[in-house]
């Protein structure tokens, strides 16, 4: 990331390994559901299940939801410094969404039961002139952090054209 004259990073993260429990349990139905129709699709064709194959499959698919989870973790970056907010997502294509601090108008977390049981959840941003509706953190640790990393990061944007008039606290 490319950082403006005198910009600082207060926050930057990924989402919460926690969050992507919907996803993995999702990857395990999958697995058990393919391993059991490989089971018999094999055992009709065959006068006898193929065990072993079926195991393969459910694990081969257990693997692949792990890694997608993790590349899916690992390539999506929030950011939040002293003069933006930014979203990054993508290894080879890349999509990049960021906003003035200034421009951030409400901030709001959602949770649900589990979430909040796991310590995660979601922050939205509305923004000033813009009707981009999907500007969130998903899946965050604690996310009432970033709510104040947000509060601190539009203090620390406030101060600094007081500071730069008046240095000596006048």
């Amino acid at each position: 990331m490319d950082m403006h004259p005198g910009e600082e990073i207060i926050y930057n993260g990924h989402p919460s390994w926690r969050s992507t429990w919907a996803l993995y349990g999702r990857g395990l139905l999958i697995a058990i559901v393919l391993a059991l129709l490989t089971g018999a699709v094999t055992a009709v064709a065959d006068d006898g299940a193929k065990w072993g194959l079926a195991v393969l499959i459910g694990v081969v698919v257990i693997c692949l939801t792990i890694l997608v989870g993790f590349i899916h973790r690992f390539f999506t970056i929030f950011t939040i410094t002293t003069q933006r907010l930014r979203i990054q997502r993508g290894i080879i294509a890349r999509k990049v969404q960021q906003t003035r601090i200034e421009r951030v108008q409400n901030v709001n977390t959602q949770q649900g039961v589990l979430e909040r049981i796991l310590r995660v959840g979601s922050v939205d941003f509305d923004t000033a002139g813009s009707d981009e509706s999907n500007f969130r953190f998903d899946g965050v640790n604690s996310p009432e952090d970033i709510v104040i990393a947000v509060d601190r990061a539009q203090r620390e944007a406030g101060l600094q054209p007081a500071q730069q008039k008046h240095p000596d606290g006048l």
